[in-house]
């Protein structure tokens, strides 16, 4: 596995690549590697013939300085997973290296970017636009994979594609989760043995809100999830919001837009967790 961690080496590794015809399957990452990462650099890997993982913690795009600073990381360990999954190149930049002077570059989303994550991490997608752009200039990949479980970032990072025209095709993975049904995730090493063993009420939750669409709209449904919340001491739920699939705007029936998916935040101690289901 090659491992670089300066643009200029990077960019020559895969010129080769390219002017040997391969194509380039891209995973971008900010490390603490988990099974729901490896499942979409297996499929990179199955696709392509060269597969490209980026590790950097994106600065720009954590609003709290808090979760910046606990942000787990573990660069040997990942390094051990690339290697046993095979992966071709591994693109681990220093801010530094990505940003030598100041961003201040703003994109407008309109709609997506003002409900959800976007409503209550204000500048996050921001950051994950000037990240994603400038690693997508650099990797310049065929394809890219992301997971459905930030499925408002994959909703962003699509239409930043669209808006700046970058040739990528966005390959959309399902959520990967533990047996439990708890949606793996980085943050998932921060919660205690307590936390970790009731995490799973968030997907059990979801679930429970689709079995209901037969006999409640929309509002009824978030009223009951809110109530189920407000029974569980440890848990603080800052949203659920069942919204259409493209803009991810609120829907008040069901035949408002032809995919829905319900979408939830929480925290549980310290840690803030996400989460999404479809609906229909």
């Amino acid at each position: 596995m090659n491992i670089f961690s300066t643009i200029s080496d990077t960019v020559k590794t895969l010129d080769q690549y390219r002017n040997e015809g391969k194509a380039i399957g891209f995973v971008p990452t900010m490390g603490a590697l988990h099974d729901g990462h490896l499942d979409l650099m297996r499929r990179a890997k199955k696709e392509n013939d060269v597969l490209v993982v980026s590790i950097f913690v994106n600065p720009i795009q954590f609003n709290n300085p808090d979760d910046l600073k606990k942000y787990p990381r573990d660069l040997e360990k990942d390094k051990k997973s690339l290697e046993e999954i095979n992966c071709d190149l591994l693109f681990s930049p220093e801010v530094n290296e990505m940003y030598p002077e100041t961003v201040d570059y703003k994109y407008d989303f309109g709609k997506l970017e003002n409900v959800m994550e976007g409503a209550f991490r204000p500048g996050h997608f921001n950051g994950v636009a000037i990240v994603v752009k400038k690693l997508f200039d650099i990797i310049g990949p065929d394809k890219a994979y992301f997971g459905e479980k930030d499925y408002q970032q994959l909703a962003i990072i699509k239409k930043l594609v669209e808006m700046e025209n970058i040739p990528v095709q966005i390959v959309t993975c399902p959520t990967v989760r533990e047996k439990d049904g708890l949606a793996m995730s980085s943050r998932n090493e921060r919660l205690t043995a307590e936390e970790r063993a009731i995490a799973p009420f968030i997907f059990q939750a979801l679930n429970d809100a689709k079995s209901h669409i037969n006999e409640m709209v929309p509002e009824e449904i978030k009223f009951r999830l809110q109530n189920q919340f407000a029974d569980q001491p440890h848990f603080e739920l800052e949203y659920f919001e069942i919204a259409d699939d493209r803009e991810l705007q609120p829907v008040i029936n069901w035949n408002k837009a032809p995919g829905i998916r319900g979408f939830m935040a929480v925290q549980l101690g310290n840690v803030r967790l996400i989460d999404n289901i479809r609906i229909i």
